[in-house]
């Protein structure tokens, strides 16, 4: 394997950060001027926590290049990795770089904008069913929308991957015409629900109905294996609410994760500020747009300019400048020690790898692992690694590395 870009220091980072701020904790790794000036943040530390005392500098090696522009990566049992294309196709790659495209036949994608084939993820019995999740820009009459499908992956003696029986089991309603904000990302529970997380289609005439609990837009939903409602979720029989709603509020919700505990975390998009870090529970509603941090594209105020209410929930943490969060992971493995429980986070804005210590519901510090690339997805490793997915939209190309002590 090689080394895949000319690596920082961050030590050498750190400390000229750190001379800026004698006797001082560790700066904070955000050194430009938040886009929304005026705004604060509800709590100290919710925003530009300091950097950890010891940073993990890792070693970036290439796993695999030339990709098709993936949007996410799921481990199989036996070490290697499913992923995703946004053109439509899937691929297992293996530790030693090789790549075989799954065949099989996917539903269409509309891979136009934002949308395409997106995230993935096992069953919990996977190892006996072969069952997989998938979400998809679905095209529809009138449009398009996110959706959620099972399927059933086997390989052949020689280890070639099939899919097979696949079904769409839930569908974001209602469908919409455009090309931006569709999430998304599935987490299978220990139950054997899901979570599934969504966008609320960016446009000013569609977003407001992320406040809807009418509309699946801008919403975290808690679904079963079969797509139907789970027994309990926080809206059943409340009038015309979905019932497979589980929080509402959200703007473009692309990465989620449980933690040690098994509860859900999610990060999402901001516009020019206002990345967010949260813990849905069930019920909640999480403001967008009505209640948020940053500003507008266009410099505007986003609403009423108004970043708190009684009636929705403040971030748990909240970037300004954004990170331009996607796919993110729970840290469990063995190879750093120094991230056990934390998130680490894939930043296309960042063009690095994130990651975020928290102490029960805050966040204390954050360090930034440069790679000089969008990164797409992360997870990790079975061997305890950092495996990134990094793209170039432009060449329409990804890059798989991996990320280690290089001890």
């Amino acid at each position: 394997m090689t080394s895949l870009f000319k690596r920082t220091g961050l030590a050498t980072v750190s400390m000229v950060v750190l001379s800026q701020v004698a006797f001082a904790q560790p700066a904070s790794v955000e050194t430009r001027p938040p886009n929304a000036s005026d705004q604060t943040p509800a709590f100290e530390g919710q925003t530009r926590a300091p950097q950890p005392e010891t940073l993990v500098d890792p070693k970036a090696d290439v796993i695999a290049e030339g990709l098709p522009h993936l949007w996410s990566l799921e481990f199989l049992p036996d070490g290697r990795m499913l992923v995703t294309a946004k053109r439509g196709t899937m691929h297992v790659v293996s530790p030693d770089g090789a790549v075989v495209e799954v065949a099989g036949e996917l539903p269409e994608v509309d891979a136009s904008g934002q949308g395409g084939l997106l995230d993935v993820a096992l069953a919990n019995d996977f190892e006996t069913s072969g069952k997989i999740y998938f979400s998809f820009a679905e095209k529809r009459e009138g449009g398009n929308g996110t959706s959620v499908a099972a399927g059933t992956l086997t390989f052949d003696d020689a280890g070639a991957p099939t899919l097979s029986d696949v079904s769409v089991i839930f569908r974001q309603m209602p469908t919409y015409n455009g090309r931006l904000h569709y999430g998304s990302r599935i987490v299978p529970n220990d139950d054997g629900t899901l979570y599934v997380t969504v966008g609320e289609r960016s446009d000013a005439e569609v977003r407001g109905q992320a406040q809807e609990l009418e509309s699946g837009l801008g919403k975290v939903f808690r679904i079963n294996a079969d797509g139907s409602a789970v027994e309990g979720n926080p809206f059943i029989g409340e009038g015309n609410a979905l019932p497979e709603i589980w929080s509402s509020g959200h703007r473009n919700v692309q990465g989620a994760t449980l933690d040690g505990e098994g509860r859900l975390w999610t990060i999402e998009h901001g516009a020019r500020g206002g990345d967010e870090l949260n813990r849905p529970e069930a019920g909640k509603n999480y403001g967008w747009p009505d209640v948020a941090y940053g500003i507008e594209y266009n410099g505007n105020p986003i609403g009423e300019g108004v970043t708190s209410s009684a009636e929705t929930q403040q971030p748990i943490y909240y970037w300004d400048p954004v990170i331009a969060p996607s796919g993110m992971d729970y840290y469990d493995g063995s190879e750093f020690p120094e991230w056990e429980g934390a998130f680490i986070i894939a930043g296309l804005m960042a063009q690095g790898v994130v990651v975020v210590h928290t102490d029960g519901d805050r966040v204390t510090t954050e360090q930034r692992v440069p790679l000089n690339a969008r990164v797409r997805d992360v997870k990790t490793g079975p061997d305890g690694a950092v495996y990134a997915v990094t793209e170039n939209p432009g060449e329409g190309s990804s890059t798989i590395v991996r990320l280690s002590r290089g001890e």
